[in-house]
């Protein structure tokens, strides 16, 4: 088990989700992250596949998009992930258990609140 402080210690997070709309919480999440020093990556509407990701593994991968989306994603993923982090919506026992299956440590949890709990102001 993975807790969010732990995720919160990685300096690169890759979402996946719609993050060129401001009114959607990838947005927010992308951009609360970079605003704290964090490498980002985007997957969904700016990359197409976790494979384009220019790092040679996913240090975490932070799911805002729909659970049969995130988990074509994983699946299609030839990269290793370290953790995968479940904002709320995002998650189902699919995924759960295909990200248990690999070995993948995750958290049901929200990236805004791991960043509120260091101090940094989230919008």
């Amino acid at each position: 088990m993975i807790t969010l402080e732990q995720l919160m210690d990685k300096r690169t997070f890759t979402v996946a989700g719609d993050t060129l709309n401001s009114d959607k919480y990838a947005y927010r999440i992308k951009h609360a992250l970079s605003d704290a020093g964090y490498i980002v990556h985007c997957v969904g509407k700016e990359l197409v596949s976790l494979d384009d990701v220019p790092e040679d593994s996913i240090e975490v991968l932070d799911l805002c998009i729909n659970p049969a989306k995130g988990e074509a994603l994983i699946r299609e993923c030839h990269k290793p992930i370290g953790a995968v982090l479940i904002q709320p919506g995002a998650g189902s026992d699919a995924i759960r258990s295909l990200l248990d299956q690999k070995g993948i440590p995750w958290l049901d949890g929200c990236a805004l609140k791991g960043l509120q709990a260091r101090g940094h102001e989230v919008l």
